[in-house]
């Protein structure tokens, strides 16, 4: 007996945004686009608690397109009061929201093949990948970096910094004058990430041995 196997057949905005990964053109690390994201959610639990937004700005030749930014709202299946004094979305307001696969496509259709950039990325990679999960769909394929690393490289001068240091993104924005008055919005928080990635890397580049591709998240991480 010959066994075949047919190709699993995906939606077509999953296919278009895979295609963005099949480019021979290779640019270099500065003329590429990053994208520094946040979500806000109802916890912290990736079987059980959901996005409620999705914020993210573009990053280009070191100059961030605030005009072209991101942000969009989810419809709550799932909602938790106890969040809402943190980030301040509830679960019936004005604000338009989407369905959990509406939002999946803007945000698939924004990223394409960007470098994701994000503080304690890990967790929102997770939270993002959770939700193509639930619509049958695999882990995004972007290449990440963690602000968090980047700034903690920044510190690491002497054996007297503890590399094992934790720092909140309150801390490196406080550290770079950065204003916090969007703080614990999704876009806020995102804007917050591309200024610490633009600073901590203009830091770095002044050492020779220094390559953002060591910086890339392994799948491992989240």
């Amino acid at each position: 007996m010959i066994w075949t196997f047919k190709k699993k057949k995906y939606p077509d905005y999953w296919e278009a945004y895979l295609q963005h990964f099949e480019k021979k053109e290779k640019k270099t690390l500065e003329l590429s686009r990053f994208v520094a994201l946040d979500t806000e959610t109802t916890g912290f639990d990736f079987y059980i608690d959901r996005i409620l937004s999705i914020g993210a700005v573009s990053i280009v030749g070191n100059e961030i397109s605030v005009a072209e930014s991101l942000e969009i709202y989810l419809k709550q299946s799932h909602f938790n009061p106890e969040s809402v004094p943190i980030h301040g979305i509830r679960q019936h307001g004005m604000t338009t929201k989407f369905s959990e696969e509406d939002a999946m496509k803007q945000f698939l259709n924004y990223i394409e093949d960007a470098v994701l950039i994000a503080h304690h990325a890990s967790f929102d990679i997770q939270m993002i990948n959770a939700a193509l999960n639930r619509m049958d769909l695999p882990n995004l394929k972007n290449k990440v970096i963690d602000t968090m690393d980047l700034y903690a490289n920044t510190r690491i001068k002497s054996n007297f910094i503890d590399k094992r240091a934790q720092y909140s993104l309150d801390d490196i924005a406080e550290a770079y004058a950065i204003n916090l008055i969007d703080r614990h919005t999704a876009p806020g928080d995102a804007l917050i990430a591309a200024l610490i990635f633009l600073k901590t890397t203009a830091l770095l580049k002044k050492s020779k041995s220094f390559k953002l591709e060591h910086y890339f998240l392994k799948s491992n991480r989240f």
